[in-house]
């Protein structure tokens, strides 16, 4: 305050909302939840666990970071996400025997099968989760080891994916986080 009055001064008042601001920022930090996600499959079944979970934490504030590896890489590849398909061998969940399963296309009745589901039931596609979470602020990483391994490209991928992710990231990733999940 100035010495001639108890009145505090536009200088003083400034320098108090800047000094409660950038305390606000950093407890706005310190009580934002932190999710980590390692998704690792790249079928139409498993696409959705992490991009709903991702999307609804981040609808709650979260920080949220989903790195993809292995067959998890399709899901974020503009051109392979419109066509993953569920595989029906194997999957306890379908009405159909194995033997029957591992017919010739019954992979691609058993996808049209849960496409028609989803559809039904008005679920986001799998582009349209991804794009969401993007636009919310999601960072969906994927790994440049596998980029590298399955022969992708950078520009494989969508609009807003960070590459040339690697594991020790992804693993400080989840030492940092409140929880973490691998899908």
């Amino acid at each position: 305050m100035s010495a001639e009055s108890a009145e505090p001064t536009r200088e003083e008042l400034a320098a108090r909302v800047a000094d409660l601001e950038a305390r606000l920022d950093d407890a706005d930090d310190e009580d934002q939840p932190k999710l980590s996600i390692i998704a690792t499959k790249g079928t139409l079944d498993m696409a959705y666990p992490p991009l709903i979970l991702a999307t609804t934490a981040a609808a709650f504030d979260w920080d949220v970071t989903v790195f993809h590896t292995f067959w998890g890489l399709d899901v974020l590849h503009e051109e392979r996400a419109d066509s993953l398909e569920l595989s029906a061998v194997g999957n306890p969940n379908l009405p159909v025997p194995n033997a029957v399963a591992a017919l010739p296309g019954m992979d691609r009745v058993t996808t049209r099968m849960l496409e028609r589901k989803l559809d039904a039931n008005g679920t986001a596609s799998v582009a349209d989760l991804l794009e969401t979470g993007i636009e919310m602020g999601v960072e969906f990483q994927a790994c440049q080891m596998t980029i590298d391994l399955l022969d992708y490209d950078a520009d494989d991928f969508y609009d807003g994916v960070t590459v040339g992710v690697g594991a020790a990231t992804a693993l400080r990733d989840m030492a940092d986080a409140d929880v973490q999940l691998l899908v």
